[in-house]
């Protein structure tokens, strides 16, 4: 069995000095890595931050690498009308709330103000192009739908 180790990284020298850290205590913003590099050092499970400008950084990044690939999709699915289905654009939808309800849940407290109403204005703003598009198709379904019942007749 491993031994656990923890380990924190600070800038100031603290001379000959024994600390102990209760790393269950610590606030800050608690990152687990994603990588699946194999490297011969050391392996991090989890990360805490507690620099607040660093946090900030880090949060700012990530979600706008979230909000750009919803974004992305849904240019997409505006230009090509043929490869989009009212489920699928649904379960976008779901998505994105879910993502909505996380940043108000867990990112809230550790980004300012201004950000966070720029931020979830910007995913209504991204809920509501996938509203409308879910509504044409729907409206265009039914439309068809009419079409050939009449043909039918």
């Amino acid at each position: 069995m491993k031994k656990k180790q923890c380990y924190l990284l600070m800038k100031q020298k603290l001379g000959n000095e024994l600390i102990y850290i209760d790393y269950n205590k610590i606030e800050g913003f608690k990152i687990k890595p994603r990588n699946n590099v194999k490297y011969e050092g050391i392996e991090v499970n989890k990360l805490i931050i507690i620099n607040p400008s660093f946090i900030d950084k880090v949060l700012k990044r990530k979600i706008k690498r979230k909000l750009d690939s919803y974004l992305q999709y849904i240019i997409m699915l505006i230009e090509n009308n043929d490869d989009a289905d009212a489920d699928t654009l649904r379960i976008v939808l779901d998505d994105v709330m879910r993502y909505r309800q996380l940043i108000k849940n867990k990112y809230r407290i550790y980004l300012e103000e201004k950000y966070y109403s720029l931020l979830l204005k910007k995913i209504a703003l991204l809920e509501q192009e996938l509203k409308n598009k879910i509504i044409k198709l729907r409206l265009q379904y039914n439309y068809e739908d009419e079409i050939t019942e009449k043909k039918t007749r």
